[in-house]
C-alpha cells in the first residue's frame, strides 16, 4: 500500500509539472483526530515545481489567524516566487480553528515536512535543504516547527513518520511568535488554543522561549506599522536566536501594514524579498 501511495504521489508531482498544481493529501486515509469528512478536515500539500530545480524545498504556510488561509498572496504567489529562483515549493493546507485547536495545526506541518523528506531523491530535493515558510498565523506555526520538532520514529509502520520533522531553514514573514506577552495576536491564540487554554501550553507555545541551539537558521521580515503583530514578536524570536547562536537575519521596515505577502506593489517593501533572496543565496540554499 505504502508503495502504491508513493507512485501517485510521484505521478501527481510529474503532471504538476505540466497542468496545474494538484493538492496531495497528508494522509490519504485520514488526518489523524479527524473531526469531519469535508475539505477542511483533510490537510494537504499543493507542490509548485521549478523549471530548474536547485535542490532546495520550501513548505509554505499561509497565514490567517488559524481561522481561514490567505492561499493567494501568502501562498500561491510565494510559491511561484520561490520557483523564479529553481525552488521546489509545498503550499501547506493545514486544520484550522476553531474546529481544530493544537496540537493538529503542527502535526500538519510536521507531516508536510516528513513527506518531501521522505521523497526528496524522487522530487530532486536535497533532504537537507528543506526549509518552512509562514505568515501571520502561519509565521507562528512556522516557527513552532522550527522549535518542536523530532528525529523520526526508527521503528515506526508508516515509512513517512521514519522522517524527521526539524526545517532545515525557517523564514518568519509579519510572524505571530509570542502568546503570552502583551505582544501577543489574541485572535490566533484563541483559534489555535481555546479561550481558557492551560497556562503552560501557551507558554510552551510563545516559540521565543523554546530557541535553542538546534533551532534552524531563519530569517524574519516585520514592519514596525503592523498593528496586528506588532514587531516585537520577531525582535523577540530574533534576539532568542542570536542569545542561542543560530545564524539569523532580521529586517524590520519602518513603513507598511500587516499582511503585505511579497508587497509587489509597494516600491519601498517589495525589497526584502531581495533581501531574503540574497540570504538564501549566502546560506548556499540557490545552488
Amino acid at each position: 500500500m505504502a508503495r502504491v501511495k508513493y507512485l501517485l504521489f510521484t505521478i501527481a508531482i510529474a503532471a504538476c509539472a505540466q497542468t496545474a498544481p494538484v493538492p496531495e493529501l497528508l494522509w490519504p486515509n485520514g488526518a489523524p483526530e479527524a473531526l469531519g469528512s469535508g475539505d477542511v478536515d483533510k490537510p494537504s500539500i499543493t507542490p509548485y515545481l521549478a523549471k530548474s530545480p536547485n535542490g532546495t524545498a520550501v513548505i509554505v504556510c499561509p497565514g490567517g489567524g488559524y481561522a481561514h488561509l490567505a492561499m493567494d498572496h501568502e501562498g500561491v504567489q510565494i510559491a511561484k516566487w520561490l520557483n523564479s529562483l529553481g525552488i521546489t515549493a509545498f503550499v501547506l493546507q493545514y486544520r484550522l480553528g476553531p474546529k481544530y485547536h493544537h496540537p493538529a495545526m503542527i502535526d500538519d506541518a510536521h507531516r508536510a515536512i516528513r513527506t518531501v523528506r521522505t521523497r526528496a531523491a524522487s522530487l530532486h530535493i536535497h533532504p537537507d535543504r528543506i526549509g518552512i515558510w509562514g505568515f501571520s498565523a502561519g509565521g507562528h506555526l512556522a516557527s513552532t516547527a522550527a522549535t518542536h520538532f523530532d528525529a523520526g520514529d526508527p521503528n515506526a509502520s508508516d515509512p513517512i513518520d521514519r522522517a524527521g520533522s526539524r526545517p532545515d531553514f525557517a523564514i518568519l514573514s509579519y510572524a505571530v511568535i509570542s502568546l503570552n506577552s502583551e505582544y501577543a495576536h489574541v485572535g490566533s491564540r484563541d483559534n489555535l488554543l481555546g479561550k481558557t487554554p492551560d497556562r503552560k501550553l501557551v507558554d510552551d507555545l510563545s516559540n521565543d522561549q523554546r530557541v535553542t541551539a538546534q533551532t534552524p537558521p531563519t530569517f524574519l521580515f516585520h514592519t514596525s506599522a503592523d498593528t496586528a503583530v506588532p514587531a516585537e514578536n520577531s525582535v523577540r524570536f530574533y534576539l532568542a536566536l542570536r542569545k542561542a547562536g543560530v545564524p539569523a537575519e532580521l529586517h524590520i521596515f519602518q513603513n507598511g501594514p500587516h499582511g503585505v505577502g511579497l508587497a509587489p506593489t509597494d516600491a519601498t517593501l517589495s525589497a526584502w524579498g531581495g533581501l531574503l533572496a540574497n540570504w538564501l543565496r549566502e546560506r548556499g540554499l540557490l545552488r
